[in-house]
């Protein structure tokens, strides 16, 4: 049986100093960090300088950017290092900061009430930002700044630093092609528009499980929820995968196909479906694969085949069958054309043919 790579040793290694921290981060990651953190923190200061002139009083980078840079280049997918967050975490804490120290005079005193009404207000607005924290204590202590500034300090040089830090971040990810800002892979819905559930999330956990044991762990993760879910998904078919005998689309496909041209009649294509008890045809032209077609394409009001015809989900002969588990519990497709090089057809994996390789015992379990 194919065993996934064993990776407790790499855990366990005395070298830890060179492991990241953070899971699924490599440290080609935390190279990008910090050339991010470079060009983010030395441009914003350029900019700022520029656009604040040479004011002794005023402050072209405050401290909370420091922290706001690692978060935007360190864990860009974090909840925490998007745009709202940083830019209204950091400039409602400034405020919030300005209001404590108008009304308590103990600095220290001040201090505390300022952080603690600061994380309030942000998770009130849906912004909490660690940094804002800072943005707190800067606008108590930072008094001669704040006085110089007009009380403008959470607007200028802290709001004009976010907004400027948050382009360049966005400007760095496009150019390093890391999508942000982060969007959470969207929850699957039913495709054909009733109140079940996917046919994916009618087995395993479900949404309710993922809270429920949130509430068990009470503790708070820096991650989004729907992240979360796709993670335990991902998770599932890793270890589906290492305990199955994880067989490839070679060793289960069908290989007398019955296909159709595109100028096939659709009655014709409507008949070979039926006769033949199968859900899908492979559309072939010169031995090109064209698309698929199904009794839902045939029932439309059309002539021909290339005129509902639909594109064919591929897998290649080699790919592991439980690769496709994703595909074919869709709710829509019913079958997978398995395409070698050159785009030749060597067959099709249907829901049948998964079903059957799924439900084959193990060799551990047959030992």
């Amino acid at each position: 049986m194919k065993q996934l790579p064993d990776t407790s040793s790499k855990r366990k290694s005395p070298f830890r100093i060179f492991t990241p921290i953070l899971p699924g981060a490599s440290l080609r990651d935390r190279a990008l960090a910090c050339c991010g953190a470079v060009a983010g923190i030395g441009l914003t200061g350029v900019l700022c300088s520029l656009a604040f002139g040479k004011n002794p009083h005023l402050p072209l980078l405050v401290a909370p950017m420091g922290a706001s840079a690692v978060l935007l280049f360190a864990v860009p997918a974090s909840p925490l290092a998007q745009p709202w967050p940083i830019i209204g975490g950091n400039v409602i804490s400034a405020i919030v900061g300005i209001l404590v120290g108008l009304m308590i005079d103990d600095p220290m005193i001040a201090s505390g009430v300022a952080v603690a009404l600061a994380i309030a207000a942000m998770s009130l607005t849906r912004c909490l930002h660690p940094p804002g924290g800072a943005a707190a204590l800067s606008a108590v202590l930072a008094g001669p700044a704040i006085a110089a500034n007009g009380y403008m300090f959470p607007l200028v040089p802290v709001g004009v630093n976010a907004i400027v830090l948050v382009a360049l971040g966005w400007l760095f990810h496009s150019f390093t092609r890391r999508p942000w800002p982060h969007v959470a892979a969207p929850v699957a819905t039913n495709p054909h528009k009733t109140f079940d559930p996917p046919p994916a999330q009618r087995v395993g956990f479900n949404a309710g499980d993922v809270d429920a044991a949130l509430i068990d762990l009470g503790e708070a993760f820096d991650i989004d929820r729907d992240d979360l879910d796709r993670l335990l998904r991902r998770v599932e078919l890793r270890a589906l995968s290492r305990r199955s005998a994880d067989p490839v689309c070679a060793d289960i496909m069908s290989r007398d196909l019955i296909t159709v041209k595109p100028g096939t009649t659709l009655e014709k294509a409507r008949a070979l479906l039926l006769n033949h008890g199968v859900r899908t045809l492979p559309v072939m032209d010169g031995g090109r694969l064209e698309g698929v077609v199904g009794l839902r394409e045939t029932a439309l009001d059309c002539d021909l085949v290339r005129d509902v015809m639909r594109p064919a989900a591929t897998a290649t002969p080699a790919t592991p069958v439980i690769d496709l588990l994703g595909r074919l519990t869709d709710g829509l497709t019913h079958a997978v054309v398995i395409v070698g090089e050159h785009g030749h057809v060597h067959g099709l994996v249907t829901q049948t043919d998964l079903l059957t390789a799924l439900a084959q015992p193990s060799e551990g379990a047959l030992a």
